[in-house]
């Protein structure tokens, strides 16, 4: 009885007295946080000989993460499973002014690659700065049609403990550098995005993990949370995991999920996650402009939820590209202007 009298009475006070202090706390608050972001952007972190280990590194952000801390003279290792592709990346990267690059083919959804490919940095370059948990794949299926849905659970195996297990093994090379994580995750974590339940998730998990090791980390490592939007990639050219199990392109969905939104070139993507890490930053978001969403999702949850029906979902019966969102990119034209891959022939796609 007295543990219920003191639920209902913090029911009452706390909420007012938190909204009461956060008016006085949170001006200086943001004042202190861009004061410290002015200083982190006139002293962000030299890169040069340092070393950085980027799983899912064959390809779209992955791949233009590598060349982008090649530039800043950083000594890479490159994770992905397909051969050739990642070959081709490492030799890039070297163009771009990577003093050394090491490419291992490995599959992240496994523990035991995970352990063998970070042994290898450390043993071949003695130390690790920073890793990228950048490796992941999507899907699209509405929830109920979805079969067997043990079908997806690929997603949560690479999205989440592909990031998941790296960590784990290169936590304790990464207290001795005062590292730094920068994990992929995706605005898909806070946009209730129909037909990605299964990719939503995955980002939201990765989100809160990592939010959590901070917390536990403490000065010892950093993390920097990237939640990019609508950006080149495999994903933005239609390649996605179906129902059925198989990856598959479908570029007549990628037009439904994506609709009129300008796609983001992964190298300027990959540019600003790379300057917002050096600079210390605990989040970016690029297209910077994807943040106002967040801001629905907390303020007008029920709106930004009826928006995305009225856009992504079709009426009872109809086919799914059928949506408003398919219509208003067709009838403008857009994606030939907002998606940089449009033009692609499906047949270039990078298969596994």
């Amino acid at each position: 009885m007295l543990v219920e009298l003191l639920h209902s009475l913090m029911n009452l006070v706390l909420p007012p007295i938190s909204f009461i202090t956060l008016l006085f706390f949170v001006p200086p608050y943001y004042f202190f946080k861009f004061f410290l972001s002015a200083i982190n952007y006139i002293f962000s972190e030299n890169l040069s000989g340092k070393v950085v280990l980027i799983t899912g590194a064959s390809s779209g952000i992955g791949e233009q993460l590598a060349y982008q801390y090649a530039r800043r003279g950083a000594n890479l290792v490159l994770i992905a499973r397909r051969k050739k592709a990642l070959e081709e990346a490492a030799d890039n990267a070297r163009y771009h002014g990577a003093p050394e690059v090491l490419a291992i083919k490995a599959d992240v959804s496994k523990v035991d690659e995970c352990r063998r490919f970070v042994d290898e940095a450390v043993n071949h370059f003695g130390r690790l700065d920073h890793l990228v948990n950048n490796a992941g794949i999507s899907s699209v299926c509405m929830f109920e049609e979805s079969g067997d849905i043990a079908n997806f659970a690929p997603i949560m195996d690479i999205n989440f403990w592909g990031a998941v297990y790296p960590t784990y093994f290169a936590v304790p090379q990464l207290r001795k550098s005062n590292g730094r994580i920068v994990v992929m995750a995706s605005a898909a974590g806070w946009l209730p995005t129909p037909r990605m339940s299964y990719y939503n998730a995955s980002k939201a998990a990765l989100i809160n993990f990592f939010d959590g090791l901070r917390t536990e980390f403490g000065s010892d490592i950093k993390i920097t949370i990237a939640t990019p939007g609508y950006i080149e990639s495999e994903l933005t050219q239609g390649k996605f995991l179906m129902k059925d199990g198989n990856m598959k392109v479908d570029q007549d969905m990628r037009d439904v999920q994506i609709g009129p939104a300008p796609v983001l070139r992964a190298e300027q993507c990959a540019r600003g996650i790379v300057n917002s890490a050096c600079r210390g930053d605990r989040y970016v978001t690029e297209p910077a402009w994807f943040k106002a969403a967040y801001l629905w999702r907390v303020f007008c949850p029920e709106l930004l939820e009826w928006m995305m029906r009225m856009l992504l979902m079709t009426g009872t019966g109809s086919s799914e590209t059928d949506a408003l969102s398919k219509k208003i990119l067709d009838i403008t034209g857009a994606k030939y202007f907002f998606y940089p891959d449009s033009i692609r022939a499906q047949s270039e796609l990078k298969t596994d």
